[in-house]
Parts: structure tokens; sequence; C-alpha cells
């Protein structure tokens, strides 16, 4: 979300049905760590106030929720980490001061299981009014006027006011693979304030019976962008906790977009990693300044995840294509597959993990006349697509995963044949499909 969030003001919801109980439920996927974050924000006034309650995530990746008013009314952090930037979490509130046990009276669950494990812990007072429920000004994806900003993906976003649930109420267990599930459509009460927004892409209009909608606010450099990546198709992105050895890349965009912030080798993997199937994904990459940096469809075998990802011309188990056109394979020039320098083009690849073979198009154009660029990939090890520049320059990479976006803009005409999997600027080719959780099930 950057420096977007979403809002709305005290005089737009009712007297709560009953402050001393309410649920919030919503899926998470971060985009960076170790840098105090804000999901919500529940404030007297947009600028703060002497009272306020709010879901952080720490600078130390611990959750932090609690509620205060003239002193705090019940806190808790975690001391589970919250790490995993190529997952969504499924994270549960749920408040009940009325019940008899004090350790009762407010649960957290992360993906179906409840916290029970606290570095610091406040319970409420029986039958406290809480003031998370109090119908204030809320924000979402920041706390207080301009400060911590979330970034990462939000969707499915439930307040309940009124009535407390626990985590089967938004989710259930895979019998077969034990993954916890989302469930779209939430059977549950939502009470005077209650809401349900983000159910479809970046839709801050209320999906709940009442009409509580958002408003969305932009700082400097912010949008709200719709992404396909969501709880139940998880798509590829730049994995920030895999680098190479030098990390000044900058991720930005849900973990789609890379900036090179100074000239020289460095490198960042994806999230997804495979070792059969069809895949493609789309690359816009450009010169910031200099001349030897950009790598396309590159990718390197996780055969020994303790080697990290570097120049993909010169070491084994990694292939590509540099920005003067030339292929890569395993440390070897393949000679040139297209024209140098591609500031600005859609590049589509194409990855063939069962026969071993890589593919290119050129703004929709396929090169070395439809035929593979790379063949005699090992197709008996396991494949995760990098980013990498190298070299005297430095460039910005911007990937569509099936994400439906470059950057934050949207595809300016979707191409067909994606199988109900992603959003491509160009036609997917046939027996393809994008990168994702439902394209490694494909």
């Amino acid at each position: 979300m950057a420096t977007t969030y979403l809002s709305r003001a005290a005089t737009d919801f009712g007297t709560a049905t009953n402050r001393k109980k309410c649920t919030i439920s919503f899926w998470l996927k971060r985009a960076s760590l170790t840098v105090q974050q804000a999901v919500m924000g529940v404030e007297t006034t947009p600028a703060g106030g002497t009272s306020e309650a709010r879901f952080i995530l720490k600078g130390d990746d611990t959750l932090e929720f609690y509620d205060y008013q003239s002193g705090y009314k019940f806190r808790y952090i975690t001391n589970r980490l919250i790490r995993d930037t190529s997952a969504w979490y499924n994270i549960v509130l749920a408040v009940d001061t009325t019940h008899p046990t004090g350790s009762e009276r407010v649960k957290i669950y992360i993906n179906g299981i409840q916290e029970t494990s606290f570095s610091s812990s406040t319970d409420p007072a029986q039958d406290l009014d809480t003031f998370i429920n109090s119908g204030n000004y809320l924000q979402i994806g920041r706390q207080s006027t301009g400060n911590s900003y979330l970034n990462g993906s939000l969707s499915h976003y439930n307040f309940i006011d009124g009535t407390t649930y626990d985590a089967t109420a938004f989710g259930s267990t895979d019998s077969i693979t034990g993954e916890w599930k989302i469930k779209t459509s939430p059977s549950v009460t939502y009470g005077t304030n209650g809401f349900f927004i983000l159910k479809n892409g970046n839709s801050v209009t209320d999906a709940s019976p009442n009409t509580n909608n958002f408003t969305i606010g932009v700082g400097a450099g912010g949008g709200l962008s719709k992404t396909e990546d969501n709880p139940s198709n998880n798509f590829c992105t730049w994995n920030p906790n895999y680098r190479g050895t030098r990390k000044d890349m900058t991720l930005t965009n849900g973990n789609t977009f890379i900036f090179e912030q100074n000239s020289g080798d460095s490198a960042v993997s994806g999230s997804i990693a495979v070792s059969s199937g069809k895949y493609y994904w789309e690359q816009i990459i450009a010169q910031v300044d200099g001349t030897n940096a950009a790598v396309a469809g590159a990718m390197h075998s996780t055969e020994d995840w303790n080697v990290t990802p570097e120049e993909v011309y010169g070491n084994n188990n990694t292939f590509g294509v540099r920005s003067n056109g030339n292929a890569y394979l395993n440390g070897t020039n393949l000679g040139s597959v297209t024209a140098a320098t591609y500031n600005g083009d859609v590049l589509g690849i194409a990855f063939d993990a069962d026969n071993g073979n890589m593919y290119l198009w050129r703004n929709g154009a396929a090169q070395n006349s439809g035929n593979a660029i790379i063949t005699g990939i090992d197709t008996t090890k396991t494949w995760v697509p990098f980013g990498v520049q190298h070299g005297g320059a430095r460039v910005t990479t911007s990937t569509n995963f099936g994400n439906g976006y470059f950057q934050n803009n949207p595809v300016s005409s979707a191409g067909t044949n994606a199988s109900g999997n992603g959003i491509f600027e160009y036609d997917v080719p046939t027996g393809y499909t994008a990168l994702s959780t439902k394209g490694l099930n494909l």
C-alpha cells in the first residue's frame, strides 16, 4: 500500500452495537520487514489523541495489538515473528470483555491457530467498553497522520461490531494439505458499525449488508493497486529475504518492482520455485544509467540454497538474457537472440520446466522465429526467477507475474489465453500459465 491508506470518519459511524465485543479478520502479505508498520489505527482525530487502538507490525517483526484510553486497557505483543514475505497470513482479533476469565477476553489467531505466547500481555478489565469499537476515526494502512504506513497487500478485511467470532468463521484447514484456506463470504453478523472491504481486489465499498464505505488517501508516491495476488491464489513476487551478497536493491509495489540504487552486482530471487510445468511472465527493464546491467528471464537453480544469486552470465546453474541481447546458460554465451538494449519494451518469458526450454517475446513478437532461445536446461533441478543487475549501471525492473500491473500501472490491454490465472499485457502461449499457487496445480 506504500503511502496509501483507507479511512472512515467518526461522523460516518453510528452508535456501536456493543463496545464490549468485536472481531477483526484480514489477510496480509508483507512486502518489507524490520520497520514498524501499522495495519490499523482507531484515533480520536487523524493526528491521534489521548485514546487510540492499534494493530502494529513492530520493527522486530512481532505483532502488537492494544487499546489505550489514558493508559493501556489491554496490550499484547507476540513472540511469533511474521517474516514470510511470500505468504498470505490470516489474522483474527476476537474481543469479548464480558468473559469471566481475563485471559479469554482477547484472542489473536494467525492462520487459524490461537496465539498463546506473548512477550507482553495485559488483559482488559471485565466489561470494558473498548476504544477499538468506539466508532472513532479509523485508518487502515497507517496510524495517525503520515505515520507507519503498511508496505504490503491486504485482502478481505472484516470488522464485526457486537459479536465475537473465532478464526473458523473466516477460514478452514484443508483436509489434504493442512493449509489454512480463506472463506471468501463468511457467515457473520456485522452489527451497526461492521464492514467488509477489499473483498474484490481494491474495492473499498462495503460488501456487508451495511454501507460503511471507506475513502482512499494517497501520500507522496502512493496508490492503491488491484492485484490478482490474493489468499486463494498466491503469485510469485521478488523475495527480499533471499538476495545476493549486495543488498542495495529497493523493492516496491508488492515486491514486483526493483530499483538498483548503486551500480554493481546485485540480485534478488523470486518467491516461488518450480521443477515441472510451463510458466509465463512479463518484464519491463529500463536503464537508469550505464549500458551493462539488465537481465530478463533470469533463473537460478535452488540446488544449493546457501549460494545467493548473482551474475546470470558468469555462474553455473543459471540462465537468462542480458541487455546486449545475448542468451546465457550455465555461464556460456549462446549468442544474440534479440536486439540489444530493450529499455521500456515488454518482454514475455516462457519457461518450460518439463523440457528444459526458454522462449522470448518482445512487445508481443516472438523472438528467434518462435523457437526456444535457450535449450538444454537441466530438468532434474528446481528453478526460481531472479532479478539481477551487473557492472557500471543502474536499472529498474518491473515484473508482471500475472498480478496484472507494472509498478502502479495496470496492463493497458490484457492479452488472452491466461486460463483465468493472472492478467498479462500480451497473449499467453498455449499450455503456459502464471507462476502462482493455482498455476502450480494446473
